[in-house]
């Protein structure tokens, strides 16, 4: 194949968008459609198996250590086609249970392994830009997706359900096509990486990344909100049109799709744990522009302010997502990479099953208690990262920083893993537990 390596990539990224795209909006209505189970229990048995497959997070980081991350990405694709290749055959509760807990074993495995398997292909800024391209073109992607199952849905037959489930499937074969043809750079002179056999007893013992990965905690719930929080706040709070909803989200998608690119061309220049906190402190602010909208009264202020507080929630994503993503992958070692990225996406996966009930019942609580709470949380994560930075690798923090070798890296771990009864961390205010 011709074509570029980078290139590869990503048409293996757009691929594979477009067919999760195709069938995220309809995910639910298709399983509600085939079985006639009403749409709270389909929901239900769907947030069962995603919680089931969070089992699969240490053995994938343990696969991606063992086999490489390109053959685990492969794998997750191919696992995903077989499930989504097995959907026609769904009629009941019990079969769903089983297929779509296979469809989110591969799911699971796909954050820690493609973020190795990046961190295995591209080195510093590089690193930083293809994560940003992949970004922005898995929202194209994803928002393309979208337009067909709309298409779908318009014809609500069960023809357009199955070619929808099955065009997913053949995505995912595609884009792990395109993935397998990337050749994993190796240098030859290079000693060939030491597999430590201690599980994730080393991950532990790395406390620098485990503080990294405790600190996205708060930031993981804030991203949540446009998809959980924000239309249930404007519906029944601001009492604003449903189809503001929609708006709000395409403003986001289309923004992330046209400036992330740009915008991380711009931010590789300055340190990554200075670029994520700021990020998060952007993230503050749309948190504390929304709960403000609940004092002003209805009509063309609340209009101008919940467009103005997406901006800048969209503002702090464009800042934090890419740039965060580099730096933990830059500050796991070569050696443990997948089992370091495992739990890291622990981080993401915890806070994006809870959620749905964590961050309704603080809104049903309490509408602007819910958007003070979010707000303390990712300028508290903030502020740490700024702490710990002192303490991660200098080549996370700066991505045109001389990286140390494996071999280092694996005796800064190893000295601190001995020394961890003797050393308190500097993160140790309350305030920093909390986060």
């Amino acid at each position: 194949m011709g074509l570029s390596l980078q290139t590869r990539y990503m048409l293996g990224m757009i691929v594979d968008a477009t067919g999760a795209g195709m069938f995220l909006p309809l995910s639910l209505l298709y399983f509600h459609h085939v079985t006639g189970m009403p749409v709270a229990q389909v929901g239900a048995i769907m947030t069962t198996a995603a919680l089931l497959a969070l089992v699969g997070n240490p053995v994938t980081g343990l696969l991606i250590d063992r086999y490489g991350a390109r053959t685990v990405v492969v794998g997750g694709y191919v696992l995903r086609a077989a499930g989504f290749a097995t959907y026609s055959l769904v009629d009941s509760a019990v079969p769903m249970v089983l297929v779509v807990t296979v469809v989110s074993f591969g799911d699971v495995s796909f954050q820690p392994s493609i973020q190795s398997f990046i961190a295995e292909i591209v080195q510093g800024t590089a690193r930083d830009k293809l994560l940003a391209a992949q970004r922005s073109l898995r929202n194209a992607g994803l928002g393309g997706g979208g337009l067909i199952a709309g298409g779908a849905l318009a014809l609500d037959s069960d023809v357009a359900y199955q070619a929808i489930v099955l065009g997913t499937a053949a995505t995912y074969l595609g884009a792990a096509a395109l993935i397998r043809s990337i050749p994993v750079r190796q240098d030859p002179e290079a000693p060939a990486p030491v597999r430590p056999k201690r599980g994730y007893r080393l991950v532990a013992a790395n406390r620098p990344f485990m503080w990294l990965t405790l600190l996205n905690v708060p930031t993981a719930f804030g991203y949540m909100v446009l998809s959980v929080s924000l239309p249930v706040y404007l519906t029944q709070e601001l009492h604003s049109p449903s189809s503001l909803v929609g708006v709000l989200y395409a403003t986001n998608t289309v923004g992330i799709a046209l400036l992330q690119i740009p915008v991380t061309r711009v931010l590789t220049r300055y340190r990554r744990t200075r670029v994520a906190a700021l990020g998060g402190g952007v993230f503050c602010l749309a948190f504390l522009s929304f709960a403000a909208l609940g004092l002003v009264s209805a009509g063309t202020p609340v209009l101008v302010g919940v467009f103005s507080a997406t901006l800048l929630f969209t503002l702090g994503e464009l800042m934090h997502g890419a740039t965060a993503s580099a730096l933990v992958a830059s500050t796991a070692p070569e050696a443990t990479r997948g089992r370091h990225l495992a739990v890291y996406q622990l981080s993401w996966a915890v806070p994006t099953a809870l959620a749905p009930a964590v961050l309704t019942a603080l809104l049903t609580l309490s509408p602007a208690g819910m958007w003070l709470l979010l707000a303390a949380g990712v300028a508290v994560s903030a502020l740490s990262l700024v702490r710990l930075e002192p303490r991660l690798p200098a080549q996370a923090v700066r991505a045109d920083a001389v990286p140390a070798t494996d071999t280092e890296t694996q005796t800064e771990t190893e000295t601190e893993e001995s020394t961890t009864a003797r050393e308190e961390p500097d993160l140790s205010t309350p305030q920093s537990r909390q986060a």
